[in-house]
């Protein structure tokens, strides 16, 4: 039997959620506005657009697990995570500086290079969170609740950003290419007061003794292991198909369903307010069936409601839009949370195997496959313009063009997320299962004591 590991309190974690904000507020630009903003606003040709964001996040990828082991083998008085968020923080300040702060006329060289610095900082950044998050307690349940607040910050972070070229162009009359400045500079001036709030009011347990280094052979045994195999299949399967959503989702409201711009940015704020109703209520679930059968429900329940909210509404049907696309993003926190509270349950069961703690290590490999999820869905910049698409504000397509718009937009998210719930259905790690992983932990490290 273990004991109950003690209950964090809701202040350490609204503190803990603090460094969300920027770093949400940051993630969703990223994979949705940049590309978007480059290719119709700067004027970087969209196939280079497409090629650029598919190699760096490509690279991004491999550099993730090597930034993984380094931060497991961090061991310093200040702690091993809040470090690394600290150093990640001028990088991000800088180079969102100079992605978004952009005139029209710049070229792909220069967001080739911003955006390999962007992805250094947010890599680094995003890893230590997560890691400190997973070993703020080692309780199946209550790790649904950290993440639960972790995802109710990061959605809160992307409403903000969401509402600034909404209010911006609305209310101040500013030009979309300056709301998008705006947003760049919210950015960086939110980053070190959010990360002055975590570090200050948010403990972090004592570090274990740094694992030893295994390479890349360690590694991929590390994805071979049952309890990973699914999940991060699972992971790429449900990246590909948000990110699809997010690449995709001014082009089709607005050339497919022929909506103005602000009128879709109100849809997409929609959509997110809908994820922050959604995440309390996907970490209730998960308490009461499980995490990973939760994420499966999550998983169908978006691909029906994403289908009816796009085949259903009749195009300008402004209202009917709306509540279909509140109903359709109650799912969109379900994979983020979960996700990420699986993750730290299967690192305990890879300490129990391979006696060594390597949360970052794995949470970098989540994160890999993330990213390669989004990395596919930019490629759909390829299929476009291969297709013959017009990036251009105010462009006029054939039919046959947005006929394969829709197929892009529709089909293939709803068939990625069916897939993942399949593969969900025979995930090892159950509570029970957990439970068992926990208690001969607690026998072990009782022994070694």
């Amino acid at each position: 039997m273990t004991t109950a590991a003690p209950r964090r309190s809701n202040a350490t974690l609204a503190a803990f959620a603090a460094s969300c904000l920027p770093y949400a507020s940051l993630g969703l630009p990223v994979y949705v506005t940049l590309p978007e903003f480059y290719a119709s606003h700067v004027g970087v040709p969209l196939a280079a657009v497409s090629l650029i964001f598919l190699i760096v996040r490509l690279a991004d990828i491999v550099v993730d697990p090597f930034l993984g082991m380094v931060i497991d083998r961090t061991s310093t008085k200040w702690g091993r995570y809040r470090v690394w968020m600290a150093i990640g923080a001028p990088i991000l300040m800088i180079s969102v500086a100079m992605l978004f702060f952009v005139g029209r006329g710049a070229d792909a060289t220069h967001l080739a290079v911003w955006l390999v610095v962007m992805y250094l900082g947010y890599s680094i950044s995003l890893l230590s969170q997560m890691s400190w998050a997973a070993v703020l307690s080692p309780d199946y349940d209550q790790r649904s609740r950290i993440y639960g607040w972790w995802q109710v910050a990061n959605i809160v972070g992307v409403l903000a950003v969401l509402l600034i070229p909404v209010v911006a162009q609305e209310m101040l009359g500013k030009s979309y290419v300056e709301a998008v400045r705006m947003q760049g500079g919210f950015i960086v001036g939110l980053l070190p007061i959010a990360l002055l709030v975590t570090f200050l009011f948010t403990p972090e347990p004592r570090n274990v003794a740094p694992p030893p280094h295994g390479g890349v052979g360690a590694t991929l045994k590390l994805i071979l292991k049952p309890v990973l195999r699914r999940l991060l299949l699972s992971d790429l399967l449900l990246g590909a198909a948000r990110g699809l959503i997010g690449v995709l989702f001014f082009y089709f409201f607005e050339q497919a369903r022929g909506f103005e711009r602000d009128q879709t940015s109100i849809l997409l704020l929609v959509y997110f307010v809908a994820g922050l109703v959604g995440a309390p209520l996907w970490a209730w679930l998960a308490t009461r069936v499980g995490k990973h059968r939760a994420l499966a429900v999550g998983s169908v329940y978006f691909a029906a409601s994403f289908a009816a909210a796009t085949l259903l509404v009749p195009a300008g049907d402004f209202p009917s839009a709306l509540a279909a696309i509140f109903g359709t993003g109650l799912a969109f926190g379900a994979a983020d949370l979960l996700l990420r509270a699986m993750m730290a349950d299967a690192s305990d069961a890879v300490r129990l195997d391979d006696g060594a703690d390597r949360t970052g290590l794995l949470f970098s490999i989540l994160n890999a496959t993330s990213k390669l999820g989004y990395a596919f869905s930019v490629g759909a910049f390829a299929v476009l313009e291969w297709i013959g698409f017009d990036p251009a504000p105010g462009a006029v397509n054939e039919p046959g063009v947005i006929l394969g718009l829709q197929w892009l937009f529709i089909a293939a998210p709803v068939v990625l997320l069916l897939v993942s719930a399949l593969v969900l259905r025979i995930y090892p790690l159950t509570p029970e299962a957990h439970a068992e992983v926990r208690a001969k932990l607690a026998a072990r490290d009782g022994e070694a004591a």
